[in-house]
């Protein structure tokens, strides 16, 4: 039997329990997971489809898939996609933890993730049996692992760090990629929540800037959990590389991994309308810039975390020792130690805490003498 790691949250335990302790309960901000409701319209859509008598098609309802297509034009500045090209997945993680599978990858593979990143690219590594390598700069791999090469995995914005790649860095390790006859992979699920200078678009693997007009090897993975509150829908899709989405698509018939049809009405929905977008944004806006100011005068540096959903803190020492004095407060972070060695001395917050919540942890922050 395949033996995977523990799940690294279950660390967290004597955290949360001393953070419970705090008078007034515990600020967890740890997982990101949304806490605002599912907007009206998308609820409406869900039920208008909820007579789903028959099974639902793995690659898409044409209505979702148009849907999907229309948004990459309009949102992340990708029209060469077509209704082929596209596919939803339930959730993203899955397609992390199973593209190796899917992609044929095995014993003598190599696969490229991020330094800092989600756990799940080395679970979907070690699921087949292949090599996972963690760097940013594939000028580093070495002439085996460089031939042996066969996914490469980006997360911009990134997940904890939300860090950003620019068009021309994507656009370097596509060229590097593609020379070596990889497949690169994107993972962008927190595209639309850029602040400052990214406020506006993201960068996407597709982009003809980055791809250069041509999308075959190049996957971007999408999820509507965060900018739509519907984590609990398992609504993502996956775009691009019209040379690998049939066998995609192929494979997932075989394996049953299908998005329930109403699902899939409500994300067409969901995907048409921006309004509501702008909306929860807005509420993460406040959020962050309410937290931010406030963990740097109780000392922590934020580093990166120009998108997404997290500030990345550090005080340069254990991320241990940081979680610890923030459980003596009663707020609950997520240890860097999770996202690979080089994230040992920092803490990820989430912005996913009600708006009572994060004053709370704004005030106890506040009032916080540092020892």
């Amino acid at each position: 039997m395949l033996q995977l790691p523990d799940y690294p949250w279950n660390q967290l335990a004597p955290y949360r329990e001393r953070a419970a302790e705090y008078p007034g309960g515990t600020v967890d901000l740890s997982i990101g997971t949304p806490v605002d409701p599912t907007p009206g319209i998308i609820r409406e859509a869900l039920a208008e489809a909820s007579d789903a008598h028959g099974y639902p098609t793995t690659h898409g309802t044409l209505e979702v898939r148009e849907a999907i297509v229309r948004w990459y034009a309009r949102r992340r500045g990708v029209t060469q996609l077509s209704v082929d090209d596209v596919m939803p997945t339930v959730g993203s993680k899955e397609m992390v933890a199973w593209l190796p599978l899917l992609l044929g990858l095995g014993p003598g593979d190599v696969i490229v993730r991020p330094e800092i990143a989600y756990p799940t690219y080395d679970i979907g590594a070690l699921l087949v049996g292949a090599t996972a390598i963690a760097t940013d700069d594939l000028n580093t791999l070495t002439d085996e692992q460089r031939a042996n090469l066969k996914l490469v995995w980006v997360n911009s914005p990134g997940n904890p760090t939300g860090k950003v790649r620019d068009a021309a860095s994507l656009r370097e390790l596509v060229d590097q990629a593609r020379a070596l006859g990889a497949v690169v992979a994107s993972d962008e699920c927190y595209a639309e929540l850029g602040w400052g200078q990214y406020a506006g678009q993201v960068p996407s693997v597709l982009d003809p800037q980055v791809s250069g007009g041509e999308l075959s090897d190049l996957l971007a993975l999408y999820s509507l959990s965060k900018q739509s509150n519907l984590a609990g829908y398992r609504a993502a899709f996956v775009a691009g590389a019209p040379n690998l989405m049939p066998q995609l698509i192929n494979s997932r018939k075989h394996a049953g991994m299908i998005v329930p049809a109403p699902v899939q009405h409500a994300m067409a929905v969901a995907l048409d309308d921006d309004a509501h977008v702008v909306a929860q944004k807005e509420f993460y806006q406040a959020r962050r810039d309410a937290l931010r100011p406030a963990l740097e005068r109780f000392g922590l540096r934020i580093d990166d975390s120009v998108a997404g959903l997290y500030l990345w803190c550090t005080e340069a020492r254990s991320c241990w020792d940081t979680l610890s004095q923030l459980a003596d407060l009663g707020i609950v972070a997520g240890p860097g130690a999770f996202y690979g060695t080089a994230g040992e001395q920092h803490v990820r917050v989430a912005l996913t805490a009600s708006d009572e919540r994060i004053a709370a942890a704004v005030a106890r922050l506040e009032s916080a003498t540092r020892r």
